[in-house]
């Protein structure tokens, strides 16, 4: 168990790179404020962003897993903790894109959306916290971070992928079909280029620049995918412990990026905390676990925000035992840029 010193932690990361370890000297290093998120009187400034949109076919298009999460009292329970929350924000589309065909080109209009949202966010100096439908709303989430810069040229950003699956198919690789499978594959450039373009994302994101961590159920094409991309990995155990290897690849994308992402399947707990979520798989961290990783992870200066995806919902979460897990990953989240 790491001991928790948060606030030599915090001192630690100020530095942007190891000693006798050299940085990027491939781009050029944009600065960031490790105190950008916080108002004059010191309060976490805070922007939650619904995304009802999933992309799935034949069933209702607009998810209720983002209203349960706000139904819980959310955002109250921040600001009476102390943190400055901006409106909740919605993405809904217009009544001519609601016309649009496909729900996958649909579902990219959406995400446009919510790019917009979370990149005036970023510029406002709002720490967006996405209350996701599922996981395609990743596509968006990392548009808008990488749209946010005031110059107009795109930021470059970085993925911690924290997920029960590698969502790294391609319509070639896929067994199931359904593009939840696909986001990463899909951000990274290697399939559905109208999609990601729909999103905001474009360029796609570098596969170099992102971190998989708890992924043990892959598909044995897509795991050959990650493999040929030589993805960074870290198990599930290395999560849970806070490992140094954690933290090192935590610097590496610190040192190769200017916005970093986090992304959380709900899928990714224990599934006992999860028990209505359709694919759960064993041997995942609880959420205070979790909690205390997000913690460590968000006290690295260029992560910039955190989505919660596929959280079972009303029948789904009977006890909310799924609801209060994804609000003490999010109370994690914002304990560690508090720290910074």
């Amino acid at each position: 168990m790491r001991i928790p010193l948060i606030g030599l932690l915090a001192l630690i990361l100020a530095c942007s790179f190891e000693p006798g370890q050299a940085p990027d000297t491939t781009r050029e290093e944009v600065m960031v404020d490790s105190h950008r998120y916080l108002a004059s009187g010191g309060a976490l400034r805070v922007a939650l962003v619904k995304q009802p949109y999933h992309g799935g076919r034949n069933v209702a298009e607009l998810s209720r897993n983002p209203d349960y999460l706000e139904e819980g009292g959310i955002a109250g329970a921040l600001k009476a903790a102390g943190f400055h929350l901006k409106p909740t924000g919605t993405v809904a589309l217009t009544e001519a894109e609601a016309g649009e065909y496909g729900e996958w080109h649909r579902m990219g209009l959406a995400n446009g959306h919510l790019a917009d949202l979370v990149a005036q966010n970023e510029r406002e100096g709002y720490l967006t916290v996405g209350l996701l439908a599922n996981c395609n709303a990743l596509l968006g989430m990392l548009g808008g971070f990488q749209h946010s810069g005031s110059a107009g040229a795109p930021r470059t950003v970085g993925l911690v992928w924290i997920d029960a699956h590698g969502d790294f198919n391609t319509p070639e690789t896929t067994l199931s079909g359904m593009l939840g499978g696909m986001p990463v594959a899909v951000s990274a450039g290697l399939a559905l280029h109208r999609l990601r373009r729909e999103s905001h994302l474009d360029p796609p994101l570098s596969t170099d620049h992102i971190l998989m961590a708890a992924v043990r159920d892959t598909d044995p094409e897509e795991q050959e995918l990650i493999e040929a991309h030589d993805l960074a990995m870290i198990s599930t155990e290395a999560l849970r412990e806070r490992s140094e290897a954690l933290h090192d690849q935590m610097r590496r994308l610190s040192e190769s990026v200017d916005l970093i992402y986090v992304h959380v399947d709900m899928d990714v707990l224990d599934p006992r905390e999860v028990q209505g979520h359709s694919l759960t798989v064993p041997g995942g961290p609880t959420s205070q676990e979790l909690a205390a990783a997000l913690t460590e992870i968000f006290a690295y200066p260029r992560v910039a925000g955190l989505g919660i995806a596929s959280t079972p919902a009303y029948e789904d979460d009977p006890q909310e035992l799924s609801r209060q897990a994804a609000y003490r990953l999010i109370r994690g989240a914002l304990d560690g840029v508090m720290v910074r």
